[in-house]
């Protein structure tokens, strides 16, 4: 039989009712032997003209076909209960409009779901499926920027771990123009290179200030805006009076309660007050009654609790609560009725709690201080604000602070004070720089009033056998504080085996702090450290050295907190707004629950933070900047800027000439020709090299070669991860070693032969 002309095989394809495959297209042909060859280069050629695709297990279709197997979408439900969809995988530009796909078997789907299901083509408009298994309502999305090239538009993701771009057809792209933030539907595309994508929603272009908090803020799946629902629950809500028919709150209206927050705090939920009695001091927690307004299974608290806490963007707070309540009714303004929840307090002059009351009531703050302010007053300088407060307000505060910092230090909490980066945003919303917030005396007295009512509240709940949301913080790991051992034995400090108590480590960072590697040996102590949640299980905190502690202090913007005292009203009988039963039996559910809400938002507002700060680097592209090595990797250095707290990546490959080793154990590259030695936390100077807002990466270079160690080190006593060398001088080499190939030599043209390669620097 004669080899079938090209177009003959193309219409059998087309006509199937499924695809076809290589096989059964030479079974139906009569081709055998060397022909095969021939056809397969034909079905080759096809499929690069896109006349054809190649589908589930190499069987061949038209582009106006559906594979045997693929993801449709539930679109209609009639009223015999007969299901429809239509194909994902399909581009109406180039294959015309959607077939429709009937679902066969009575399946439990409804509208808007996917599933995965067996197709059969019926005739040119209309396929049969069976149902192979449902798939998460989550549709897959990318978020990028659209970008023109010479083959058309791409989607470039602003992940800097994403590995490729998307593809956007001229259908696909909507209203979005080059330089556009966008997010992209991700289809699958049978037949092309790379995936595409759908534009659902642009977000502003890159130049746009509020480009860097909405990126930031869409990676985490968060968004500004409340339902309708939500905000019509905060319509209606007011303050309560001081007393009702079931209930009567305390009113501490005349007692001068104040707030103490940054410059640029955008809630003020807690006030203070202290005085001095016979055998110490009476303090006063007063928190926002969150729980007032807030009751279990509304809509405001579903909306609360799916956020799990506010989270903070240099730029913007995308807030756990509507701004009715958040920046309204819970927030404490001066001069004006508030009603709250706290603690009388009762501290000995050792700064020991000997007594605490639990309370709901009506308050009326007496000022409202920022912390620099605060500072200045004790420190001589007050203002009209201030002035009047000294003698009954602002210095008792500190004198019953001063005894809680000694409580504090006695009992050993672990003294990690590690500075703070402050984005400078200007009125348009661009970031004009970065500085380190100041940590003064003000802001460690409000904290340990906060810690103390903490405490209590943790107290209180144990005292009624009542469900408390503890905040823990568990031992550091065995491994980790090996791993930190063996570092420290080279700085010759000893870290105790066992640690049972943070006071240990602070004895060493005490002796640390002597040395010139201060910082480095606090990084590293604090990597040991484990990660603090929330658990209905007490385990203690570690590193506040307390063996109850909860979250009481700011139900405004953690929802944990706004469970406390839900718990705490119903033990005492303080009211309408307490657990429900079935808060009760969920606790740990939800605790495990805002632990993730708050990995996230701490993530997202990291990665804000990065982005501002790289987009502010970007403006100055070969600036030398002195930092310090915060993590050494076998590919690279990562360095830690002084003046903006900005980081970045050293490549390896452009670290001045050298073989490195990477040593896990001293955490450096050490340099096995010229000894240089990249310490982690050492001080070194470095050159902006590439720096993007969009993805929050930046790249450097060592600006000055004296910046490295250059003691020297015993390559037989060195460990390290890999056993090879890993050279620096050239991206071709790096790539090479990295492969455990040997360095290239030249060739010698006489002999044939290759050399033993000499190493120079160049």
């Amino acid at each position: 039989m004669a080899f079938p002309h090209i177009k003959e095989i193309l219409e059998h394809i087309s006509v199937a009712s499924e695809p076809v495959s290589k096989r059964e297209i030479a079974r139906i042909f009569g081709i055998k032997g060397d022909d095969r060859r021939k056809l397969k280069a034909k079905l080759r050629e096809l499929e690069e003209e896109g006349k054809i695709v190649k589908g589930l297990k190499g069987a061949y279709s038209v582009p106006n076909a559906l594979p045997s197997v693929g993801i449709i979408q539930i679109t209609h439900i009639d009223i015999d209960g007969d299901v429809f969809a239509v194909p994902l995988e399909w581009d109406e530009e180039v294959q015309g409009e959607k077939p429709r796909v009937e679902l066969l078997s009575n399946a439990p789907v409804k509208e808007g779901d996917r599933v995965l299901a067996k197709l059969k083509k019926y005739n040119d408009k209309l396929y049969e499926a069976t149902l192979i298994r449902r798939l998460d309502k989550q549709r897959a999305t990318v978020m990028g920027q659209v970008k023109k090239t010479r083959n058309g538009y791409i989607l470039q993701p602003v992940d800097k771990k994403a590995k490729y771009d998307f593809d956007i057809t001229q259908g696909d792209l909507g209203d979005a123009k080059e330089g556009d933030l966008a997010i992209g539907e991700v289809i699958s595309a049978r037949g092309l290179r790379r995936k595409r994508v759908k534009i659902e929603d642009v977000l502003g272009h890159r130049d746009d200030v509020n480009a860097i908090s909405l990126i930031a803020l869409h990676e985490a799946g968060m968004h500004e805006k409340f339902l309708d629902k939500v905000i019509e629950e905060t319509v209606d809500l007011k303050v309560p009076p001081l007393k009702n028919k079931k209930f009567e709150r305390e009113d501490l209206r005349d007692i001068p309660l104040v707030t103490i927050d940054g410059s640029d705090a955008r809630d003020f939920d807690d006030a203070v007050f202290a005085e001095r009695t016979d055998k110490g001091f009476h303090l006063i927690v007063a928190i926002a009654d969150v729980a007032h307004y807030v009751r279990a299974g509304s809509n405001l608290d579903k909306e609360a609790y799916r956020r799990g806490n506010s989270t903070y963007f240099p730029d913007r707070v995308v807030p756990m609560l509507p701004e009715a309540l958040s920046n309204d009714l819970c927030s404490l303004r001066p001069n004006e009725d508030r009603a709250c929840m706290g603690f009388h307090l009762w501290i000995n002059e050792h700064g020991e709690l000997t007594k605490h009351k639990v309370f709901r009531g009506l308050m009326r703050s007496h000022a409202r201080l920022i912390y620099e302010q605060v500072q200045a007053a004790k420190d001589g300088v007050t203002d009209d604000l201030t002035a009047p407060l000294m003698t009954d307000v602002i210095e008792p505060l500190y004198e019953a602070y001063t005894v809680l910092d000694k409580a504090r230090q006695k009992r050993g909490a672990l003294d990690l004070d590690l500075p703070e980066r402050q984005i400078i945003i200007d009125d348009k919303g661009k970031m004009t720089g970065v500085r380190t917030r100041d940590r003064l005396d003000a802001h460690k007295l409000i904290e340990e009033f906060m810690i103390l009512a903490n405490v209590a509240a943790a107290q209180a709940l144990e005292a009624k056998h009542a469900p408390c949301v503890y905040r823990v913080h568990d031992r550091p790991s065995t491994e980790k504080l090996d791993s930190a051992r063996e570092f420290l034995d080279s700085f010759g400090l000893t870290l105790p085996s066992g640690i049972a108590k943070p006071a240990q480590i602070n004895h060493l960072l005490k002796k640390a702090a002597e040395s010139d590697y201060s910082s480095l040996i606090s990084t590293v102590i604090l990597r040991t450290q484990s990660q603090a949640i929330y658990s209905p299980e007490n385990v203690g905190h570690f590193g506040l050295a307390l063996n109850k502690y909860g979250h009481f202090t700011s139900p405004i913007r953690r929802y944990a907190d706004l469970l406390i005292h839900r718990s705490l009203i119903r033990a005492y009988k303080l009211g309408e707004g307490g657990l429900s039963d079935e808060e009760t039996v969920t606790l740990e559910e939800k605790a495990d629950h805002i632990s993730t809400t708050e990995r996230t938002s701490a993530d997202a507002e990291r990665s804000a933070v990065d982005r501002f700060t790289a987009a502010w680097m970007s403006e100055h592209i070969g600036t030398e900047f002195s930092g310090k090595i915060n993590s050494v990797t076998r590919f690279g250095l990562f360095v830690t800027l002084d003046e903006n707290g900005a980081d970045g990546l050293i490549p390896m490959r452009s670290l001045p000439d050298d073989f490195y080793i990477h040593d896990e154990q001293q955490h450096a590259l050490i340099g096995r020709r010229h000894r240089r030695i990249y310490r982690l936390g050492a001080p070194i100077q470095v050159r902006v090299k590439e720096a993007d807002g969009i993805t929050g990466s930046s790249v450097f270079e060592v600006a000055n070669d004296k910046s490295a160690d250059i003691k020297g080190v015993s390559f037989k006593k060195t460990k390290h991860s890999n056993g090879k060398k890993q050279r620096s001088s050239s991206k071709k080499n790096f790539r090479s070693q990295k492969k455990g190939n040997k360095t290239p030599g030249k060739v010698n043209p006489r002999r044939g032969k290759k050399p033993k390669a000499k190493h120079k620097k160049r």
